[in-house]
């Protein structure tokens, strides 16, 4: 397996790519090309160029939750690559639109729109993409320190409601050497996402995390991470997207952490 990040808040000295707040990365394992969220804007598709990657190619686009800064992009892929054979996978919440306040925080594009461009795949439960990469599905609470925290409320059937982002998911690659699990924002708890990657691929060796883990204070759910985290013994853990610096410097007196950004490449086995 092979991850490209194509889109994050970070770009790396003297690598000549754009950044954003957002997240998108591509993934080749075997036959699959995967594109794991698609950011805010275009900028995936031209860093995509630079690096070489063909996005014509795509096989797969699986998406981490609904908000505009995972999702927004593929307004413009639609524009520029034929998506009819492309499976599109996601949560059955992820396009029901999303509002701040009185913002539009929620994917551009409609389920019904979706459908008409793509081969859609609505899903709560874990999904075999291949035999090596599972998409999670909705993540159980596990852990008491990390409970959903609602951000705005999102609209179903006409209806306002609280958004807990029930939505939000991850992926997970199996590895010879263990899991290898990817993020988009982890509004879910980045703990209790790696309690269920564990619990769905019945292993409890986890190699890696790439991905947003949503921390930003210095607090007691940061220290509850930290001692989950060291516990766990994870030899490659890449925070990025939405975390802060002091979190991650907090995070990084614990435990090895590394940087991200646009450009950087993993190959697993």
């Amino acid at each position: 397996m092979k991850l490209t990040v194509l889109v994050d808040n970070n770009t790396f000295i003297d690598h000549y790519y754009l950044g954003e707040p957002a997240v998108s990365y591509y993934i080749e394992d075997e036959e699959i090309r995967l594109l794991f969220d698609t950011g805010y804007s275009d900028i995936f598709i031209s860093n995509a160029k630079l690096l070489n990657i063909d996005l014509e190619k795509l096989t797969h686009i699986a998406l981490s939750h609904g908000h505009n800064d995972h999702t927004r992009g593929l307004m413009y892929l639609k524009d520029k690559y034929d998506l009819s054979q492309v499976e599109v996978i996601a949560h059955p919440d992820c396009f029901y639109p999303k509002y701040y306040d009185e913002e539009s925080i929620g994917s551009e594009l409609s389920l019904e729109q979706i459908e008409k461009i793509s081969k859609l795949k609505l899903s709560k439960e874990p999904y075999e993409i291949s035999e090596s990469l599972i998409f999670l599905g909705e993540i159980p609470q596990y852990l008491a320190y990390e409970p959903r925290i609602p951000i705005g409320k999102t609209i179903i059937n006409g209806k306002a409601y609280i958004d807990t982002l029930l939505d939000d998911t991850a992926i997970v690659y199996k590895a010879k050497s263990g899991l290898f699990i990817i993020t988009g924002c982890s509004h879910s708890g980045i703990c209790n996402i790696i309690e269920h990657a564990k619990k769905v691929c019945s292993s409890d060796k986890i190699l890696g995390v790439i991905g947003g883990f949503h921390m930003f204070d210095c607090d007691e759910r940061l220290a509850a991470t930290v001692d989950y985290l060291k516990n766990e013994n994870i030899p490659m853990l890449y925070p990025g997207h939405c975390i802060s610096f002091q979190a991650k410097t907090k995070m990084n007196t614990a435990l090895k952490v590394h940087d991200v950004g646009v450009g950087l490449t993993i190959e697993l086995k």
